[in-house]
């Protein structure tokens, strides 16, 4: 990210309406926000060399996919071993996501799976195998909302 790119209040409700529909085109993005194309361009052009949208990406639903069983992991790890870690949990196929947190833990993994056999696999098997790894705990999810607009109010 260049040195803080500036957001204002327009730049708030293109990323939101970026958030809702990721598709927009630049015409269609300028007239929701109600500014010109040339300035929507601009804008959303300035928005990305900041670093402030770092892509576009496509939502799916898991289940749709097979992925029925969905967890997040805490791991906890040996000191200075962050990096490795984090590398070896980033190769693991049912790892979605790996976030560094400060708590009694170490990390926070969100795991997707077919099934439970596949989710303690994933666990017991390949994230308990990674050197540095001193412990789990796992949360299985229920269900999941997505607050897409919760980081952009005032």
């Amino acid at each position: 990210m260049s040195p803080r790119t500036r957001v204002d209040d327009t730049d708030r409700a293109i990323i939101q309406a970026l958030r809702v529909d990721g598709r927009l085109s630049v015409r269609a993005l300028a007239e929701q926000v109600h500014i010109s194309r040339a300035n929507a361009y601009a804008r959303l052009e300035r928005l990305r060399e900041g670093g402030v949208i770092t892509g576009f990406t496509a939502q799916v639903a898991p289940e749709h996919l097979g992925l029925g069983t969905s967890a997040y992991v805490s791991v906890s790890i040996e000191q200075n071993t962050w990096k490795p870690v984090a590398a070896a949990l980033r190769r693991v196929p049912s790892v979605e996501r790996v976030a560094l947190v400060g708590a009694e833990f170490d990390a926070l993994v969100t795991v997707r799976c077919h099934d439970n056999h596949e989710l303690r696999d994933t666990v017991l098997e390949q994230i308990q195998a990674i050197p540095g790894v001193k412990a789990t705990r796992t949360w299985l999810i229920f269900e999941e909302t997505e607050i897409r607009d919760l980081a952009y109010q005032g």
